[in-house]
């Protein structure tokens, strides 16, 4: 087993080789403008380091966020293409269960990312392998109630300290985590998600209303 195991759902782009046992290599950046750009010389890096071409890859990991539209899509349809060209699976595992496997907590706690909008994308998890409900997007303040107590890990929780206390470490995902939640529920037999986006809202982009028609001669 070599799985490459890749994210873009948020501001952090991120990979990581995994044989099955452990991370090989990995590598990530915090840039949420440029995705496209950072994301195949990231995964370059990373076969370098293992020393392995993307030949040997018998599988491909995407986060599947929930995530920012266009971010997320540059992992996805990267993922898609890399997958088709090399002949293997590609998986999908939700972007907040590679956080709540990177925290170290054993729960209950929460994780919640940057949604823009003054929203967060959340979900609550009984430990780092068990998510018992979401993933959701809602406003800080209308969820706080709901979390109240708990430790809350991620960008989502860091920016708003009113509505989350107790916000934990790390800020943003690492594919390595994203390849372990892969590698272990492969190895029990277990499904993985579909490498398709959880989008839980439309596009921040918008079509102007009042655009010029040209019309040719």
């Amino acid at each position: 087993m070599l799985l490459l195991a890749l994210d873009t759902a948020t501001p952090a782009v991120t990979v990581a080789l995994h044989d099955g046992d452990r991370v090989l290599a990995s590598a990530g950046r915090v840039d949420a403008r440029r995705h496209g750009e950072l994301l195949l010389p990231a995964v370059d890096r990373v076969l370098a380091d293992a020393g392995t071409d993307l030949a040997s890859v018998t599988a491909i990991v995407v986060g599947t966020g929930p995530g920012p539209y266009t971010g997320l899509r540059v992992g996805l349809m990267t993922a898609d293409t890399l997958g088709l060209a090399l002949g293997v699976p590609v998986h999908g595992v939700c972007t907040l269960d590679g956080l709540a496997r990177a925290s170290g907590l054993d729960g209950p706690f929460a994780v919640a990312t940057d949604a823009r909008r003054k929203e967060v994308y959340w979900a609550r998890y009984a430990d780092p392998r068990t998510r018992t409900s979401g993933p959701a997007v809602d406003r800080p303040a209308d969820i706080a109630g709901e979390l109240a107590g708990l430790p809350v890990v991620g960008a989502g929780a860091l920016l708003y300290p009113d509505a989350f206390p107790d916000a934990r470490d790390p800020e943003h995902v690492a594919a390595a985590a994203l390849a372990e939640v892969a590698a272990e529920r492969l190895a029990a037999g277990l499904p993985l998600d579909e490498p398709r986006p959880r989008y839980l809202r439309r596009p921040d982009a918008q079509v102007p209303k009042n655009y010029k028609v040209v019309t040719p001669r």
